[in-house]
């Protein structure tokens, strides 16, 4: 479980960049995502062997400039809540601004690690013009210039020395579901309607995050422990709709789990917000189910669950081998699928192919279908073998790696698909040197 580190700070101050510098350096080097990467303002981030999640506030503010001061209040109370520790970006060509002082306030009562980042500072008089910070009353700061990079590595140090160390939580071995969706999809109903009478709730153990709780839950022959978001006793301040707010529950939960189960409302459909739920789930790598719910409510005809499932999968590009089941927690109608189905991609997520196996079905295959030749030079892959990970990964030993591209990776993707049946996890593929 890591830590989540927020940064906040009003608009235009340089969030963005510092943000993806961070999220980069490491995509770059441990986490090349096949495929779209897409906007996002979460991801994780690692310094000195230590990793966190990181999430940039700026990403969730929209509006005009006028709306914005009550936006970043909740955003920077939401943030005060939710992280461990938080990232006060300020910038040093406009000096102290009064919502830099609002901001201030807010964080001055605040009894976790602050780290007040002082933007832009690329030459010694801007160094000497930071010192009006002092006025924010956060003690001292680092001057850093996200656009190149100076400065972060003292300010990433002081974070690192300052994030809690996380517990590692010992836990049975039992599969965990997340049931995570936007506020108002029905996940209440839903887990409701699966928990039904008390009696089939063995034990109801507070979570191991302070505020999804876990029921350990034993039926129809299944047994597991189900994380759920939904249950959270809301701040009185937050108003509901705040996407940053499900989005920073959903990454506590995501982080937790195995499956997480995506409720979407059948009327709403898989938009934005559902859509940065579900590439949160893909980025960490778990076993994903969507499920519709309200589908009783929906008008429909003979086409209806084809065409609906069908526009999903266009949103869900490249990843689109996704079980999605139509619910109604209300009727109750197919939810025991849903669990069985979420078992079912539990199994997918845990399952390891022998090598033979796997050589036996791809050699032949790669012969038929080599990979295109570059420059001229032809690859040749020699070996194929999974990586003893939690979730499926793939390498392919090859004289060549960098010549393989995006594509053809796909291509070997689908065919692990077609072959071994891994619907509704992420599988990575990689190109070794032989």
């Amino acid at each position: 479980m890591s830590n989540i580190v927020a940064i906040v700070g009003r608009p235009n101050v340089g969030k963005s960049t510092f943000f993806n510098r961070l999220i980069q350096r490491r995509e770059a080097i441990v986490d090349a995502v096949s495929g779209v990467t897409r906007d996002r303002h979460y991801g994780k981030s690692d310094w000195n062997g230590r990793e966190f999640s990181l999430i940039d506030t700026g990403g969730y503010v929209i509006g005009s400039d006028d709306i914005f001061e009550a936006e970043i209040d909740k955003q920077v109370e939401l943030a005060i809540d939710e992280a461990d520790a938080i990232i006060f970006m300020v910038d040093v060509e406009t000096g102290v601004t009064g919502m830099d002082e609002d901001v201030a306030k807010l964080l001055r009562k605040v009894n976790k690690p602050v780290f007040l980042a002082i933007n832009k500072v690329d030459n010694a008089k801007r160094a000497e013009d930071a010192v009006e910070f002092y006025s924010l009353g956060l003690g001292d700061y680092y001057t850093i210039a996200s656009i190149n990079g100076s400065g972060t590595g003292d300010l990433l140090d002081a974070l690192i020395e300052a994030l809690p160390e996380k517990e590692e939580v010992i836990e049975e071995d039992l599969p965990r579901f997340a049931v995570v969706g936007r506020p108002n999809a029905g996940k209440s109903s839903f887990i409701n309607a699966l928990i039904g009478e008390d009696r089939y709730i063995v034990t109801d153990i507070a979570g191991t995050t302070r505020d999804s709780i876990d029921t350990k839950y034993n039926r129809f022959g299944f047994e597991f422990n189900l994380v759920d978001t939904a249950g959270i006793r809301r701040k009185s301040k937050v108003k509901e709709d705040l996407e940053f707010y499900s989005v920073m529950r959903s990454i506590r939960a995501i982080e937790h789990a195995d499956v997480c189960l995506l409720v979407l409302d059948a009327n709403r459909g898989f938009d934005g917000q559902v859509q940065n739920i579900f590439w949160l789930a893909e980025r960490n790598r778990k076993g994903i189910v969507v499920l519709v719910n309200k589908w009783d409510l929906v008008e429909k005809d003979h086409k209806s669950v084809k065409e609906y499932e069908k526009a999903i999968k266009k949103q869900m590009e490249p990843f689109t081998d996704v079980p999605v089941i139509f619910i109604s927690a209300l009727t109750k109608q197919r939810i025991y699928k849903a669990i069985e189905t979420a078992v079912d991609v539990y199994k997918n997520r845990s399952k390891r192919i022998k090598t033979s196996e796997l050589n036996d079905v791809f050699l032949p295959l790669i012969e038929h279908y080599p990979p295109p030749a570059y420059k001229g030079k032809f690859v040749k892959i020699k070996y194929i073998m999974q990586l003893p990970t939690p979730q499926p990964q793939f390498a392919f030993f090859c004289n060549l790696p960098q010549y393989v591209k995006d594509p053809y990776k796909r291509f070997l993707e689908n065919k692990l698909r077609e072959n071994f049946g891994f619907s509704g996890v992420p599988v990575s593929v990689y190109m070794r040197k032989k």
